[in-house]
């Protein structure tokens, strides 16, 4: 990429801070594809076998002294934040250097008490305070993010309208306290929202409410994850991939909607094909309503 007026050429080296899952890596890979030799800062306990392949360090969740030597040390100039984190540091963890002890209240208050956003923009600004810039995966790999319309040869019906609308108020809502992303509606109503679980967890538990008979085991429902109104869209935009689709259709969901231009969709072409031959469909949609009542990109 050539720079631009606004945003001077990378002199240094770009780092990925890696939770669970393989965007951490799809992120490397693809920056390596454009030349970039890649730093991987592998979360201990989240990181997946794949960070062999990399020049890497694994630290402790709340380790902010060792991240910023890292830093220091290769000459990173940009991070990428990805993956998932499936649980918070205790405080006996935390490891700041002295410079930053004025900040430790603030830091253990987000930790016990802040939702996923705040303790995100709190790492945000630990590592910036090294002259670093935090940037998206979306930036690396901008094929990732969710485009307006069907990606699948399946389309919502009206009955998944329905439900598309009754689970965007909710993942929206939901979003404004910090909690989740997404949301389960069938019949047009909200049947689960995303908690600290996370997204697989959710469905998992509408699959066991149709097998107890709690929700109908005959009417379909609809997955709808959105970013949180608030969120700072440099870290943990909502994402859907191979996984998400085998557990909707396990669930017995008719597809799943992801806000457009603002979630990533993984390994696309292999979700796609899934969705295709399981019969499921994956739209992205925007985040106001139409005139006619429905969601931007129902058309």
């Amino acid at each position: 990429m050539s720079p631009t007026d606004t945003q001077a050429a990378p002199s240094g080296r770009l780092a990925i801070i890696a939770g669970s899952g393989r965007l951490p890596f799809d992120v490397a890979a693809a920056a390596r594809r454009a030349g970039e030799d890649p730093y991987i800062i592998a979360l201990t306990g989240e990181t997946g076998e794949q960070v062999s392949d990399y020049d890497h360090t694994f630290i402790g969740l709340a380790s902010v002294a060792q991240l910023h030597q890292i830093l220091r040390d290769n000459a990173i100039d940009r991070v990428v934040m990805s993956g998932g984190v499936n649980r918070r540091p205790e405080l006996s963890e935390v490891r700041i250097p002295f410079r930053l002890v004025s900040k430790l209240p603030a830091m253990v208050k987000t930790l016990f008490s802040g939702g996923d956003d705040k303790l995100l923009r709190l790492v945000i600004r630990l590592i910036e305070s090294e002259d670093c810039r935090v940037v998206g995966a979306q930036e690396v790999i901008p094929d990732l993010l969710a485009t307006t319309g069907p990606l699948t040869t399946k389309k919502p019906n009206k009955t998944d309208w329905k439900n598309i609308e009754a689970a965007r108020k909710g993942a929206l809502a939901l979003g404004r306290l910090d909690v989740g992303q997404g949301a389960v509606a069938v019949s047009g109503r909200i049947v689960a929202l995303e908690g600290a679980e996370g997204t697989d967890a959710m469905i998992d538990r509408v699959a066991e409410l149709r097998r107890t008979g709690r929700i109908s085991a005959t009417k379909t429902g609809v997955l709808v994850k959105f970013c949180k109104p608030q969120q700072d869209e440099r870290a943990d935009l909502p994402s859907i991939g191979t996984t998400t689709i085998e557990n909707i259709t396990r669930a017995g969901l008719s597809g799943v909607a992801v806000e457009a231009g603002r979630s990533l969709v993984l390994e696309r072409e292999l979700a796609v094909d899934l969705a295709n031959r399981t019969g499921v469909f994956i739209i992205g949609i925007g985040r106001e309503e139409t005139p006619d009542g429905r969601v931007d990109g129902s058309q």
